[in-house]
């Protein structure tokens, strides 16, 4: 096989048409309302609201800054303890601890690779105030039960749904389940602002709150209420956003197809596992993730690295874990012993290159290359 001329990586940015986005910076430029709650960013987050079948949308300029604020906009005591995953992007137990909290690590799911709910009360102490999962790859987390558990304990519960826009269950949208949920707008995302995320929750009464701690904490004019930080999204993000609200969901069609193609070639092929999303659950399209056992000798990595040499960029996502972090991995939970499964897939998981304008021949090599280690 000959190596591929162009780089192929593990997604691309779903950008709307540059002569559509014209109009829309024409008019931003006639306004000379560029940032601070202008009226895109207003428009976005009620039209956010219905895609995303929540109650209410506060929009942010990046999804690292939203999840920030969602920690303090709950007012978890200074110290205690947060549950989360290490199979998750950094900044998922980086806000925890920026907010002077502290992670303690959770294992996750062999099939769903989300947090594994029967494992969290053990975890559970006097000093724990919240429960913070994370919605990997889009496949949800065992929402009913860690409500459940929440409850029964008297936590707040913040969902990481950096890969699940427009997930639903049931009918009813992620964004729902848990106190508040951070949507990621980035780039590398299914639904994208080129930066950019957003907060979903049910209750108005934190409107307010969320919309001062993201301008510094003000209030208005002569008032400054809160500690708050810098998190408006500025008009051209909106504007992006608006005009990706009509293109993300022909994005996920070309997606699924794209799906049933890698399903296709990679069924039968043996020590490859695909992971499939939960019975009514709707897939949001992030990423494609297979899990490659080590049966024979002939692991992940040396895949991954054999993809590279022919130009395809897969994703060892995640490696390494959170719990492997120095800021984390002197931590109790942290313990191989606590994390078995996530330090079995952290070895296992292969995210391949997944977006709407991948060819069927592009797909057919990827696979031919994995399948020559069969």
């Amino acid at each position: 096989m000959k190596k591929n001329k162009d780089p192929i990586y593990v997604t691309q940015p779903l950008l709307p048409n540059f002569d559509d986005l014209k109009p829309e910076i024409q008019e931003i430029f006639e306004n000379k309302w560029v940032t601070n709650q202008g009226q895109k960013h207003n428009l976005l987050e009620k039209k956010l609201e219905k895609a995303l079948k929540v109650q209410n949308v506060s929009v942010f300029n990046n999804g690292t800054i939203a999840l920030l604020t969602s920690l303090k906009a709950l007012n978890l005591p200074i110290g205690s303890e947060i549950i989360t995953t290490p199979f998750t992007f950094a900044a998922t137990p980086h806000c925890i601890s920026w907010n002077n909290l502290n992670p303690v690590f959770c294992d996750i799911e062999y099939n769903t690779m989300t947090i594994d709910a029967d494992k969290i009360e053990q975890l559970i102490t006097p000093n724990t105030s919240a429960i913070l999962p994370v919605h990997v790859y889009g496949f949800p987390c065992d929402v009913k039960k860690i409500d459940k558990i929440a409850k029964k304990h008297d936590l707040k519960v913040i969902y990481d749904g950096a890969h699940a826009f427009s997930t639903e269950i049931n009918g009813k949208g992620i964004g729902t389940f848990g106190d508040i949920t951070m949507f990621s707008f980035h780039a590398t995302k299914l639904y994208t602002t080129i930066e950019g995320g957003c907060l979903a929750y049910n209750n108005p009464e934190l409107k307010n709150r969320i919309y001062n701690l993201r301008n510094f904490g003000i209030k208005n004019e002569e008032e400054v209420v809160d500690i708050g930080i810098n998190g408006k999204m500025n008009e051209i993000q909106a504007s992006i956003g608006l005009l990706n609200l009509d293109l993300y969901k022909n994005e996920q069609k070309k997606r699924m197809k794209i799906k049933n193609a890698y399903v296709e070639q990679l069924r039968d092929v043996e020590d490859i596992r695909i992971p499939s999303i939960p019975k009514n659950t709707t897939d949001s399209g992030q990423y494609f993730p297979i899990v490659i056992e080590d049966s024979f000798g002939i692991n992940r990595d040396k895949i991954y690295d054999n993809l590279k040499e022919y130009n395809f960029f897969a994703r060892k996502y995640f490696y390494p874990i959170c719990s492997d972090y120095t800021p984390y991995k002197n931590l109790k939970s942290s313990s191989i012993n606590n994390l078995p499964v996530a330090n079995d897939l952290k070895n296992k998981v292969l995210c391949l290159p997944y977006y709407g304008d991948l060819d069927h021949k592009t797909i057919v090599q990827i696979c031919d290359i994995i399948k020559s280690f069969s």
